[in-house]
Order: structure tokens, then C-alpha cells, then sequence
């Protein structure tokens, strides 16, 4: 079983830019379909990017496309969310996920916070 421990989080301005990583252990890493998740106050757990087990397909949220860059290095068991241009609207806990080839996303890193200020 795969555990994850996400990293980065931070207040940055808007505008600017962080880059997340997740840290997995316990697992075979190449073997997990990975994605990351946003929750804001208030609001449901969202879905932002997702990336194959290679690394050679990438999908993202429409919200997020164009600003955000999923990628892993499989070889350091990390997957990344570089996130650019960062709007007021993007604050929330992040989390990344891991899946196995079939079924839903079931193993959660408890998340890390990023803030934006305008």
C-alpha cells in the first residue's frame, strides 16, 4: 500500500508561481495512476491534474489548464503540480492521489495549503 506525503504549499501573490510535490513510499510508484486534488472552504474536493503511470499522458481540470504542469520522475517515486500564473480563486488544500490501473483514486496524501494574495 502506497502513502503519500504532499509538500510545497505556501502563500504566494497572485500571479506568481509554486511548485507541489508528493512524495510516495510503500508502493511501486510506476504502477499508480496519479492525480492532484483541491478542496476550498466550503467547497467539494475538486479535481485539478492527473497523469499516467508513464508520465506520458497528462489531463487537468479546465480551470487549470494552460497554467498548471503535472509530472513525475518515477525513479524519485514524486509527482509534481507546477502551478503558474496563480489566481485568487486557486487557494485550497492540495492533495494528491494515487490509483491503481482500475478503479477510483484510493490512496490520499492528507494535503498541503496554498494561499494566494492579491
Amino acid at each position: 500500500q502506497v502513502q503519500l506525503v504532499e509538500s510545497g504549499g505556501e502563500l504566494v501573490q497572485a500571479g506568481g508561481s509554486l511548485r507541489l510535490s508528493c512524495a510516495a513510499s510503500g508502493g511501486t510508484f510506476i504502477m499508480y495512476t496519479m492525480g492532484w486534488f483541491r478542496q476550498a472552504p466550503g467547497k467539494e474536493r475538486e479535481f485539478v491534474a492527473g497523469i499516467s503511470r508513464s508520465g506520458g499522458a497528462t489531463n487537468y481540470a479546465d480551470s487549470v489548464k494552460g497554467r498548471f504542469i503535472i509530472s513525475r520522475d518515477n525513479a524519485k517515486n514524486t509527482v509534481y503540480l507546477q502551478m503558474n500564473s496563480l489566481k485568487p480563486e486557486d487557494p485550497a488544500a492540495y492533495s494528491c492521489a494515487a490509483r491503481e490501473l482500475i478503479g477510483a483514486f484510493r490512496y490520499w496524501g492528507p494535503g498541503t495549503q496554498v494561499t494566494v494574495s492579491s
